[in-house]
């Protein structure tokens, strides 16, 4: 796994971005991960390769000097964009912030302070998107919250090309997960998992919302991090279509506990994501 930095102050969204669900409604789901921004170097090249790869198509913003782009595919947003330079101390490096829906940031806030957790980004008001906030947790992965103003996107199994599913890799999953699970109320299980490793599930109103992982000890000097994972037919496939695009892989395809594929590639500028097959007939209901 390739290490993330502290990105998230990089961040300065431009002032008006599409809110996240339209038409606006009023569901709310504690805990789902609803979105997810790149900060990358080069914006250009980074459009590039992700409509390449998934097809999305992008619509540019700017404002204050900031570049950014917002992400949509079939019309439907998928992501940001967010042109920032890679400071010559190398610190910071391009990444995927994942975004966790809450009800209320400021209260989020201070209970992740007080649990541990580091304030990257205060909270803060994006017209037409809600409020928002970023955290490095208690062993650094870094994080983002948001209290969307147009309700956050319905639990519906997500279309290839579009965000299933998030994982933690840190150096402590049960701790980290505990964090997670005081900050926004997740259940807790614990999966069956080989050796050592440790594999959790964290839910929410009876849906899997993602997992806590032991990072590989072969990821040497790897940071704890968060890593969005893209839906896609065929794994093998779309890896070597990452590769032919300047893509890295990190995780080679493997059989997932699922029964299908996953694979870890880093983006041309470095960014990290996953890519996962899923089965049509599955959802990410828990099973109890």
């Amino acid at each position: 796994m390739a290490g993330v930095a502290l990105v998230a102050p990089a961040i300065a969204a431009p002032a008006r971005v599409p809110p996240l669900v339209e038409p606006r409604g009023q569901e709310h789901h504690v805990g789902k991960v609803i979105f997810e921004e790149l900060v990358t170097p080069d914006l250009a090249a980074s459009k590039l390769f992700y409509a390449g790869m998934f097809g999305w198509s992008f619509r540019d913003l700017q404002a204050g000097g900031t570049q950014y782009a917002t992400a949509s595919l079939d019309g439907r947003p998928v992501a940001g964009l967010v042109q920032k330079d890679t400071p010559a101390d190398g610190h910071r490096h391009p990444a995927w912030l994942t975004f966790v829906a809450v009800r209320d940031v400021d209260a989020t806030r201070e209970t992740a302070v007080r649990n541990g957790a580091k304030v990257l980004l205060e909270p803060r008001n994006i017209p037409d998107r809600g409020r928002e906030a970023v955290f490095a947790d208690p062993q650094g992965a870094v994080f983002a919250v948001l209290a969307s103003s147009s309700g956050d996107p319905a639990d519906e199994l997500a279309e290839p090309g579009e965000w299933i599913w998030s994982s933690l890799f840190t150096r402590d999953p049960d701790a980290d997960a505990g964090f997670y699970q005081t900050l926004l109320d997740y259940e807790v299980f614990d999966l069956p998992s080989s050796g050592s490793d440790r594999h959790l599930m964290l839910a929410s109103e009876d849906y899997a919302r993602a997992s806590a992982n032991m990072l590989p000890a072969t990821a040497v000097g790897a940071h704890p991090n968060w890593v969005g994972y893209v839906r896609v037919d065929d794994v093998a496939k779309m890896v070597d279509k990452a590769v032919a695009l300047g893509a890295h892989v990190l995780v080679k395809t493997r059989l997932d506990r699922h029964g299908g594929h996953v694979a870890i590639v880093a983006d041309p500028q470095g960014a990290v994501f996953g890519m996962l097959e899923w089965t049509s007939t599955d959802d990410q209901k828990v099973a109890k």
